[in-house]
């Protein structure tokens, strides 16, 4: 019997990948629906008809009659989908499966929220790589879950650190179904490949252009997460999603930089055992393990050859010249909206970098004073978290001018 499957940000990094996953195990899914943002009408048009989908979703409402002209070009005809468009498109496609189903959410950005919480409101399998829902919506998330195991992380790292958990009895957290308790974890080792710009001095980087930060040495990644990678806001924002999914305090989470992305994260138990999941920098493993969990499908990646001789390295984050990481931690111990406030100004600073209007440093300079101005709150609703994001937003476009490019 196979699995039903809406696949969130489709023309993406994660999606496109989901796809080739799906599309070599075709007697395991049934793509029921497809959405995307909408710039890329072609791909989409293709991926829906080759998966048979019944719906697609496209944010920009623009976006629908190219992609209706796209379908008929490739000869839709009456195989041609229902197309939706709007902003909410992306969230009603998410609810319109059942607890049977599995919800793949590889949008980029705090846009992510509404998909993410109607997916879990439908009851379906969140296979989650969209960390920045999580980061906003926080508490949100987790009080959405209607069942233990419902959110099963995407990213490399949180599904290695899920995988390590199930060798332990931790009962907390929202990732994994044997889930764990804390009683046996002593950390969370988060590796980082350290980006472009490893080894770097702070005034190395005062004239770095997007051409260079956009020249990731392991990964193939959209934009926003590439540059992300390359400040380490990737890092601080996955710090806080395994914070959040896993109900470890941010203080216990380590980051380390493993060059090599061959050791996707640790776990670190009290016994002075550490678990490590190994395998090569390839995201269709994860996003596999994402569709399919707890059980894996066959021959996804080529694993590690561990009769050739090779060799890894660790090494502490420069906090100085990254401090991405640390302002992350603070975020998460200061209140329950800094999270989305830091996420939000990184997403205005990174669009301003990437239009030349704010040097590379301005990044996290910028963010770094933004959080230093926000109170934040304690229990917010869906509208206060809106309200935190929209401020953030606001605020860093104001501050771009005490550092313009």
């Amino acid at each position: 019997m196979s699995t039903d499957l809406v696949v969130l940000g489709s023309t993406g990094s994660v999606g496109t990948q989901a796809l080739d996953v799906v599309a070599a195990h075709r007697d395991r899914y049934r793509v029921r629906a497809l959405a995307a943002a909408g710039g890329n009408p072609g791909l989409l048009a293709e991926q829906a008809l080759a998966h048979d989908a019944e719906v697609v979703a496209v944010a920009d409402p623009t976006a629908a009659r190219p992609l209706r002209e796209a379908l008929d070009a490739r000869g839709g005809g009456a195989r041609r989908p229902e197309v939706l468009a709007g902003p909410q498109g992306q969230a009603e496609v998410a609810g319109m499966l059942d607890a049977d189903g599995v919800v793949l959410n590889g949008v980029t950005g705090s846009v992510g929220l509404a998909p993410t919480l109607s997916a879990l409101s439908s009851g379906a399998t969140l296979a989650l790589a969209n960390k920045e829902s999580l980061v906003v919506g926080g508490a949100l998330v987790r009080a959405a879950q209607r069942r233990p195991g419902q959110v099963v992380p995407v990213d490399s790292e949180h599904s290695a650190m899920a995988q390590a958990l199930r060798s332990g009895r931790h009962e907390k957290g929202m990732a994994s179904p044997v889930v764990t308790g804390r009683s046996e974890v002593r950390r969370l080792v988060l590796t980082a490949s350290g980006g472009p710009f490893r080894g770097k001095q702070r005034g190395d980087l005062a004239a770095v252009t997007p051409e260079q930060a956009l020249a990731h040495p392991t990964w193939a990644m959209g934009p926003m997460v590439t540059i992300n990678s390359s400040t380490l806001v990737n890092k601080g924002l996955e710090l806080i999603e395994a914070h959040l999914l896993f109900d470890v305090p941010a203080e216990d989470i380590v980051v380390v930089v493993h060059p090599q992305s061959i050791i996707h994260s640790m776990v670190e138990f009290h016994d002075g055992s550490t678990l490590a999941q190994a395998s090569p920098p390839d995201m269709r493993l994860p996003i596999a393990l994402g569709l399919s969990w707890p059980e894996r499908l066959t021959d996804v990646a080529v694993p590690c050859r561990w009769d050739e001789p090779s060799a890894w390295t660790f090494e502490p984050v420069d906090e100085t010249v990254f401090p991405a990481v640390a302002l992350a931690r603070a975020a998460a111990a200061a209140s329950a909206t800094h999270p989305a406030v830091l996420n939000a100004a990184n997403e205005q600073c990174v669009g301003a970098f990437l239009a030349g209007r704010l040097p590379y440093l301005g990044i996290v300079d910028v963010v770094a004073e933004v959080l230093g101005e926000h109170d934040g709150e304690a229990a917010p609703a869906l509208e206060d978290l809106l309200a935190a994001e929209s401020w953030a937003r606001r605020r860093a476009d104001d501050l771009l001018g005490r550092h313009s490019a």
